[in-house]
């Protein structure tokens, strides 16, 4: 019987050992830790965020900033529709969240490891945990695996070890060519009085943008203890991941947080100066901000808030309509989330078949997850990629003769 080693014990390994035909080979996955699926058990606040209802393969690779073109082929093959699905068969409930995120019924995390546990151990998949790989060779047709509880010989490997350096140093001494690593998903730290003590103010939509990079997003917004989050930062820092890294974190943003061209709200402000002229300007609702930030834009424009609408000078309305709609920022660097820690970088996309994620370079080899140069924003995107390529794999090897 053929040997499978699958060195990883994550979401991408489990998922290719759950899918593998045991009749036909022997499985065993080497993971390092003493735990297997952390990042499963630790997504979506202890959720476990499986996948998004995105079910039109083009759409769903606009989410990917790295490895969006690769993934166009593996999704149409496999995607969110097929994780519900292969969950569904398995008598997991999954329920899509109004923001179209995937969550299991129960809310918890621990009903997908248990999914996978209960499949591979039916498959009689040996898990090898605390078993670190030291090195791996290529022997005649086999590999050799080294690692800290012996040897292990192998005619297939699959390698899906996230994006530690020292995994990808492992398979660059194999000849793959790895993308540097730089940090994918983060929130950016602004030192600024408008946002002094507004912990927890949040925006239901903002547009933020690098005029320097020329790059704009949307998406809600979040003023954190050291700066700005929320999914309209984060996604500006994965498409530019890159680019921010070389500017090493110091960078101007601009922020429209009201999602209203300048004209418009100025409008809306005239409006009410009109209908509420007596109407005091710290207890006026103009705009759809909550009050103790409406009080700190005046605070920071310097208008006075027992003042009455119908006084507000031009100069003083343009102040606060600049504070609201383009408020520029110096961002003098970030903070990233240990627990969904995502990385750009990883194993040259152009070294890997993307019909079955097989290495061009290494036979009887294969490579999956966050170890390749592949990341999405967060949304139970970065999973549905492991699963996806996972499936390719273990079908892959189901149908060799």
């Amino acid at each position: 019987m053929k040997q499978i080693i699958i060195i990883g014990g994550g979401a991408a390994g489990f998922f290719c050992a759950a899918n593998l035909d045991e009749k036909k080979y022997k499985i065993t996955i080497l993971e390092q830790n003493s735990d297997v699926l952390q990042k499963v058990k630790i997504s979506g606040g202890g959720r476990c965020n499986v996948t998004h209802a995105c079910f039109d393969p083009k759409e769903l690779v606009q989410f990917y900033p790295r490895g969006n073109k690769e993934l166009l082929s593996v999704f149409t093959k496999f995607q969110p529709g097929d994780t519900m699905d292969w969950f569904e068969k398995r008598k997991v409930s999954l329920k899509i969240e109004n923001d179209n995120r995937i969550f299991p019924e129960s809310n918890s995390s621990q009903t997908i490891i248990n999914t996978f546990q209960n499949e591979i151990q039916q498959k009689n998949v040996e898990v090898k945990t605390k078993c670190s790989v030291k090195e791996i060779e290529k022997r005649d047709e086999k590999y050799l695996i080294k690692t800290s509880l012996g040897d292990f010989e192998a005619d297939f490997v699959i390698y899906t070890t996230g994006s530690s350096p020292k995994s990808l140093k492992m398979i660059e001494s194999l000849g793959h060519k790895i993308i540097d690593l730089v940090p994918s998903l983060f929130t950016f730290n602004i030192k600024d009085d408008l946002l002094k003590d507004l912990l927890g103010t949040s925006f239901e939509m903002a547009e933020t943008s690098i005029p320097k990079l020329k790059t704009e997003e949307s998406g809600p917004l979040l003023i954190t203890h050291w700066g700005l989050s929320g999914p309209a930062i984060l996604k500006i820092s994965a498409w530019e991941a890159i680019n921010l890294a070389k500017v090493k974190y110091n960078f101007e943003i601009q922020v429209n947080f009201i999602s209203k061209d300048i004209d418009e709200a100025e409008e809306l402000f005239q409006n009410v100066k009109i209908s509420n002229p007596k109407k005091l300007i710290g207890s006026s609702k103009i705009f759809d901000v909550t009050n103790r930030f409406w009080q700190r834009i005046l605070e920071v424009s310097k208008v006075d808030p027992n003042k009455q609408i119908a006084n507000i000078s031009g100069k003083e309305m343009q102040t606060i309509l600049e504070n609201l709609c383009k408020k520029k920022f110096q961002v003098t660097g970030k903070s990233t989330y240990k627990d969904e820690f995502v990385t750009a970088g990883g194993v040259d996309l152009k070294e890997i078949n993307f019909k079955n994620m097989s290495s061009k370079l290494l036979p009887n080899f294969y490579i999956a997850g966050e170890v390749l140069n592949i990341d999405a924003v967060t949304g139970g995107f970065n999973f549905q990629a492991c699963w996806s390529e996972a499936w390719l794999i273990a079908k892959d090897l189901n149908n060799l003769n």
